[in-house]
């Protein structure tokens, strides 16, 4: 069974965040992590994996994405600091 993830990235505590969504999230956060991504991860030296969920259909994965996108700051601060208070980066523990 395939498996899709959301993802939060942060350029560190209580810094930018990135959310996005993946099939592979080993591959992609390695690909953040390298500066391999253009664009607004790159840009801010977003690096950090703090968070993720994962689900088994990609369209529950992309509503998702876009509801964490249209949520306030103080809301997915939250969310982050519910299972990892001190943000740490996490990568590690997926691969």
């Amino acid at each position: 069974m395939k498996q899709y993830y959301v993802y939060i990235m942060a350029s560190k505590k209580d810094g930018v965040l990135y959310i996005g969504v993946t099939n592979d999230l080993s591959r992609r956060i390695s690909e953040h992590r390298q500066g391999n991504i253009k664009g607004f991860s790159k840009k801010y030296h977003v690096k950090k994996l703090v968070y993720y969920e994962s689900t088994s259909d990609i369209e529950s994965s992309i509503k998702r994405e876009k509801q964490l996108k249209k949520w306030n700051r103080e809301w997915k601060i939250k969310l982050i600091e519910k299972d990892n208070p001190n943000w740490s980066d996490i990568y590690n523990s997926i691969v």
